[in-house]
């Protein structure tokens, strides 16, 4: 098989456009929501994301070739890699940001709370590339006793709050620019229909929404661009070094992070395998442990130098062949994506293309994350699917809370957020967001508990889900779920053993799940009411 071949080129396009789609995701979250200088942003992150971006990459290209030429065959597609939609979303608004907001809130300058914010998201980046590199060992066993539905549910409900729900508002703020753009993403993702002369869609997609947004911003004064400030010292050659001193003194921060970090590296190391398993589908057959460790290892050195957002292989490989994509294109992949990332020159990219060009992609990935759950799992499960939303949406609505009063508060210039703001809802407006704030915290390992429980109850293994539930029991005393305090402005996980309430209310539904099969009968009859 050649090197470099036509297909790549469509390749290219494809896999590039998805990862400058998440070089201007990042640029938006940490320069925008959490407000990173640009000298943190461009001399380290971005380094840090080109050297992991290579050694990903090179190495898959290298094995597409081995294996073409150990089966004497020029169609093999390298497994396409880039950085994690899932973590660049979890990690700034489970890790990052709450580690920021409490650092401000002890009274430390926004300098020192960035610091702060930027090592947690150091720690949970190499906490998530060491659990998906050792797992590589032992992925097969962890698949044996976690449904399917449980880990889709959890991946699933993130795609649809965190992407899907927070871009389409968005599009409905700017609609020339958001709905215009929607409207060509589902015409073209889900008509399954292709544009003329072999266009790259999300391309265009992304050169459609750039060019109304500057229309609007010449006769109206729309504000989404420029999309940030650009400044000739942005541009030059970044060196990527270890940033060994920060790795560790963000270790005191282990505890607090380690229920984000735990789940989100179990699930991208079970898709990562599936993603593997679908690529055998296609025809080409990779060995799972290796192409899992280097999954990993390219994490570790993002995370090792600098940039708090892993790597992955990506979902869709036989979309990739299917465009005639063999090795060539994931080269090219890790060069310009590489070069932009090293030379600062992405800032042009994030000057002149606002988010919102590209925003219909997102979503159209969050929905697919969403429909997945569905179509990958038995048809009998999908009560399964549907419980494993509730608590990414619930994180949302807690999210979404915290924002309505912060604003509040700013135009009012004092805080609205304490305890009594709890009273306030539920007697005033009979909304109860004491709930909401506890489904919040340790919200990915409730999805895949509730998920995984309600498949076993499905299946008539009762034994098996009072398992499930017990180990909630546990996580809600250890304060890895539910618990929670007050800070200034949010709401954060409290670490410390309590037999609360939750553990109590789980070990009875634990119990009556464990004796269900001395007091019931097995009924074949459907409930109707």
């Amino acid at each position: 098989m050649k090197l470099f071949v036509k297909g790549d080129i469509d390749g290219f396009f494809a896999l590039g456009l998805d990862n400058m789609l998440m070089l201007m995701l990042m640029s938006n979250l940490c320069l925008g929501v959490l407000g990173f200088s640009p000298d943190l942003f461009f001399g380290k992150i971005l380094p840090a994301t080109a050297i992991g971006l290579a050694i990903g990459n090179i190495y898959y290209a290298r094995t597409a070739l081995k294996l073409a030429k150990r089966e004497n065959r020029d169609d093999v597609c390298a497994l396409p890699y880039g950085t994690s939609i899932l973590t660049v979303f979890v990690f700034v608004f489970l890790a990052m940001l709450p580690v920021q907001q409490v650092a401000l809130s002890s009274g430390l300058s926004k300098e020192e709370a960035d610091l702060m914010a930027w090592r947690a998201g150091l720690l949970a980046c190499i906490g998530s590339g060491l659990i998906e590199f050792l797992g590589s060992f032992i992925v097969y066993h962890l698949r044996k006793f976690t449904p399917r539905a449980a880990l889709l549910a959890t991946l699933g409900g993130i795609g649809f709050t965190f992407i899907a729900l927070d871009f389409v508002f968005r599009s409905y703020t700017y609609p020339l620019v958001g709905i215009t753009t929607l409207g060509l993403a589902m015409l073209v993702y889900f008509g399954r229909v292709r544009l003329k002369l072999g266009l790259p869609v999300g391309f265009i997609i992304l050169v459609v929404g750039t060019l109304i947004a500057w229309l609007l911003y010449y006769f109206r004064g729309t504000p989404i661009v420029p999309a940030m400030e650009l400044q000739p010292e942005m541009i030059g050659f970044y060196v990527p070094l270890p940033v060994i001193p920060d790795i560790i003194a963000a270790l005191r921060m282990f505890p607090q992070l380690f229920p984000v970090l735990a789940p989100i590296g179990i699930i991208h190391l079970v898709l990562s395998l599936q993603i593997i398993e679908s690529a055998e589908a296609a025809g080409d057959s990779y060995e799972p442990k290796p192409a899992l460790a280097i999954n990993g290892l390219g994490t570790l050195a993002t995370g090792v130098l600098g940039s708090p957002f892993p790597t992955s292989i990506y979902i869709g490989h036989p979309g990739w062949k299917a465009l005639g994509a063999r090795a060539g294109y994931s080269l090219l992949n890790a060069g310009v994506i590489g070069l932009m990332c090293l030379t600062g020159t992405a800032s042009i990219l994030f000057h002149y293309v606002p988010i919102e060009a590209g925003m219909a992609i997102l979503i159209w990935i969050g929905v697919s994350m969403m429909t997945q759950s569905f179509q990958a799992t038995p048809l009998k499960h999908a009560p399964a699917v549907v419980f494993g939303f509730i608590p990414p949406v619930g994180a949302y609505v807690s999210m979404s809370i915290k924002h309505g009063l912060g604003a509040a508060g700013i135009e009012a210039e004092t805080s609205f957020f304490n305890p009594g703001i709890l009273d306030t809802l539920a007697g005033v407006r009979n909304f109860y967001a004491d709930g909401a704030f506890a489904i919040e915290q340790g919200y990915v390992y409730t999805s895949i508990i509730l998920a995984a429980t309600i498949v076993c109850i499905i299946e008539k293994q009762f034994r098996q889900a009072s398992y499930w539930v017990f180990v909630a029991a546990i996580l809600a005393a250890l304060g890895f779920t539910h618990q929670y305090t007050f800070t200034f402005s949010d709401t954060i996980s409290v670490l410390k053993f309590e037999l609360n309430d939750w553990f109590w209310s789980y070990l009875i539904v634990a119990v009556v799940l464990y004796i269900t099969p001395w007091i019931t009968n097995d009924g074949k009859e459907e409930i109707t009411h």
